[in-house]
């Protein structure tokens, strides 16, 4: 699942103390902050939506990806085209 980015706006100096504190007790407050934003998921999102999320999530990634025709290699692409301008002109 893509990630996204949340700026929340808190007081400088009690997100200074947080950190502080946090680093004495060798705790990440990215980590923390991802903790608790999984368990207001878990409490607020439904079951139901929370499994089909998921089911879409595992079926995404079971998808074999396609190269993109920037990723053949030219020797393919080269070939390719000479054997287009081998054909004989239509009349």
């Amino acid at each position: 699942m893509k990630n996204t980015t949340v700026q929340i706006t808190y007081p400088a100096e009690k997100l200074e103390a947080v950190r502080q504190y946090m680093g004495k007790k060798d705790a990440d407050i990215d980590a923390e902050l991802g903790d608790a934003l999984t368990k207001l998921y878990e409490k607020y999102v439904p079951r139901d939506v929370r499994e089909f999320l998921e089911a879409r999530e595992s079926a995404q990634a079971d998808k074999p990806k396609r190269p993109r025709r920037s990723d053949r290699p030219a020797a393919a692409v080269s070939a390719a085209a000479a054997t287009v301008s081998q054909r004989e002109p239509r009349e």
